[in-house]
């Protein structure tokens, strides 16, 4: 299990990976403004292994997540001043005729542990290297992630959507990769000199439908919408039910 502590939150003032803009527009003749990121494209890869028949996945620590999480169990400001009043009120008994005061503040929730920004994913990277192609850097994605060395010709383009539309508006290209136990040459978990802690998870096909329907297990929507990609195009080819 990960273990995480020494948080500190500060402002982010330069960033190789997100840049904070505001953008003033007119959209028919009313005058508008939208705060928004500027950031990279992605590539994303549902990995299905033909020999074990199961799907290969790669969970991580997502400190944004984390932090989502911790935010949520933090008592919202109406309910720290409601509780300030209540405990003024008492202390102050039924005859006093003095307004509440506001309580020393009390200490903030319990850290939540590392498990709360877990997620599982699909096999991803940042569209950062403009030499090469997406279905390049989507095979280089899949050897440093998942240990599988597969041809970048052997990849099968899905889809490409839009993420994040409020803030980012990037778009991610999602790919299909069969392989088998002859394609690993490695473990995979990511490039350590690049702070990447990676774990690969295999979801056995039979359970991917109740996997990706379950919301006790935090997951990305790319794991949802694919395995239903999977159900709907390439089931019939492998005689397995996907358990819908």
């Amino acid at each position: 299990m990960d273990q995480i502590n020494n948080i500190e939150v500060v402002p982010c003032t330069n960033s190789n990976y997100l840049k904070p803009f505001r953008v003033h527009y007119n959209q028919n003749g009313t005058k508008k403004s939208w705060d928004f990121m500027r950031t990279h494209d992605s590539v994303s890869v549902l990995i299905f292994n033909t020999t074990s028949h199961c799907f290969v996945l790669v969970k991580q620590f997502r400190p944004a997540v984390y932090m989502c999480e911790w935010e949520r169990t933090k008592p919202q400001p109406h309910e720290t001043a409601e509780k300030a009043d209540e405990g003024a009120a008492e202390a102050a008994g039924p005859e006093s005729q003095e307004g509440p005061t506001v309580p020393e503040e009390k200490n903030s929730p319990p850290q939540p542990p590392a498990s709360a920004g877990v997620t599982y994913e699909l096999c991803a990277g940042l569209v950062d290297k403009p030499d090469l192609s997406l279905e390049e850097i989507a095979r280089q994605e899949v050897l440093e992630e998942c240990g599988y060395d597969v041809p970048a010709s052997k990849l099968r383009r899905i889809t490409s959507y839009r993420s994040g539309v409020g803030v980012t508006g990037a778009k991610q290209t999602m790919f299909y990769a069969e392989v088998s136990d002859d394609n690993c040459v490695g473990e995979g978990g990511g490039e350590p000199q690049e702070g990447e802690l990676i774990e690969v998870v295999k979801v056995p096909l039979h359970e991917a439908m109740t996997f990706a329907y379950d919301e006790s297990i935090p997951k990305t929507m790319g794991v949802i919408f694919s395995f239903i990609w999977f159900h709907n195009n390439m089931s019939p080819k492998y005689k397995i039910s996907t358990n819908v």
